[in-house]
């Protein structure tokens, strides 16, 4: 049975060594397609050497189930098997160095030492009465954030510039600048003394 929510995908299995190999890819396939790239490698040796310990030791049967989950900033790979005995961690010197990424079906069973020394954190709890859950937690990196776009300025020589001709006025062209509008005549508000006295003139047999 297969299942893959996001963020989440789950497998059931028979821990045999072709099959370690096809869990590897598919492990690995996810977690790049999560944008995990950088924990490909700490999660794929860490799930090869699970499910290598289900390989030698389980009984009474193989079969068992591969969870790989991220949550926040973490993520948790697990093995769960139908031993409900709990493995304990033999402690073994640089056990990394002797990891091989090429290796194709890692099946030496080196174990909880290097689940270990790889991860931030692994446990073994019970499973019901008659199984166990193996697991380890990577830190995550934190999503990569987008790029803010911006404003360039780009600085172009003038002689480069194709400006478009205009006139300030309307209808007016550049090669022709409208001439200042004539001063319109001002009427003079008082009358000439002349045109006054002849006003203020009496009539003649109306003097005395």
């Amino acid at each position: 049975m297969i299942s893959e929510p996001s963020r989440y995908y789950a497998v059931e299995l028979q821990a045999l060594p072709s099959r370690i190999g096809q869990i590897r890819r598919i492990v690995s396939a996810h977690l790049r397609h999560w944008q995990l790239d950088a924990l490909v490698d700490h999660a794929v040796l860490g799930v090869t050497e699970l499910l290598t310990n289900v390989h030698r030791h389980a009984r009474p049967e193989k079969r068992c189930t591969v969870e790989i989950e991220l949550l926040l900033d973490r993520l948790t790979v697990s093995v769960r098997d139908h031993d409900p005995r709990i493995p304990e961690a033999v402690a073994c010197q640089d056990p990394l160095d002797v990891y091989d990424a090429g290796e194709e079906l890692a099946t030496s069973g080196r174990g909880l030492a290097i689940v270990g020394a790889l991860s931030e954190s692994w446990g073994v709890r019970p499973c019901g009465a008659d199984g166990k859950v193996v697991w380890f937690t990577l830190a995550a990196p934190p999503p990569s954030t987008p790029v803010e776009p911006r404003a360039d300025a780009v600085c172009v020589p003038l002689t480069d510039l194709s400006l478009p001709a205009y006139a300030p006025f309307p209808g007016v062209p550049l090669s022709a600048p409208a001439d200042p509008a004539a001063a319109p005549a001002l009427t003079p508000l008082l009358a000439p003394a002349t045109a006054l006295a002849t006003a203020r003139r009496v009539p003649a047999g109306r003097a005395g």
